[in-house]
């Protein structure tokens, strides 16, 4: 469950006009359908979010201002990937642990996740992560 080649970038429909861009997001757009939405903003730049995991939870992530990183790891491979484009975002499978850093001054992330706020769905131990990986 879960590997970095099911890591996706998913370019957002926009609508283009003159007086600024509409990122224009409907049931379809990433796969699976969005129950909940929310934003990280005001975040230090040295600051690291995320550091967990999911068991069920699908989510994109997209940097609707400024800059971050995710470092993203399946328990074999890492990499990170650059999110600075409001009409991309990154689709993180279940089983992939996650971690953002090296925002940007006003960077805003918005996250659209398949699953309302559940504890039991999260690892938080990256070596319980690790164990998950391996059952």
């Amino acid at each position: 469950m879960g590997k970095l080649s099911d890591i996706k970038l998913k370019e957002i429909p926009t609508i283009e006009d003159y007086r600024g861009n509409i990122g224009v997001v409907e049931k379809s757009v990433f796969g699976y359908p969005v129950k909940r939405v929310y934003y990280l903003y005001d975040v230090p730049s040295s600051a690291t979010r995320g550091g967990h995991s999911h068991k069920k939870l699908h989510q994109t992530l997209v940097a609707v201002s400024g800059s971050f990183e995710v470092v993203l790891n399946d328990g074999k491979e890492e990499k990170t990937v650059f999110l600075n484009k409001p009409n991309i975002g990154l689709h993180i499978v279940p089983g992939i642990w996650r971690e953002l850093k090296n925002f940007s001054s006003g960077a805003v992330c918005l996250v659209f996740a398949s699953e309302v706020f559940s504890e039991e769905d999260y690892i938080r131990d990256f070596q319980e992560f690790l164990k998950s990986k391996n059952q």
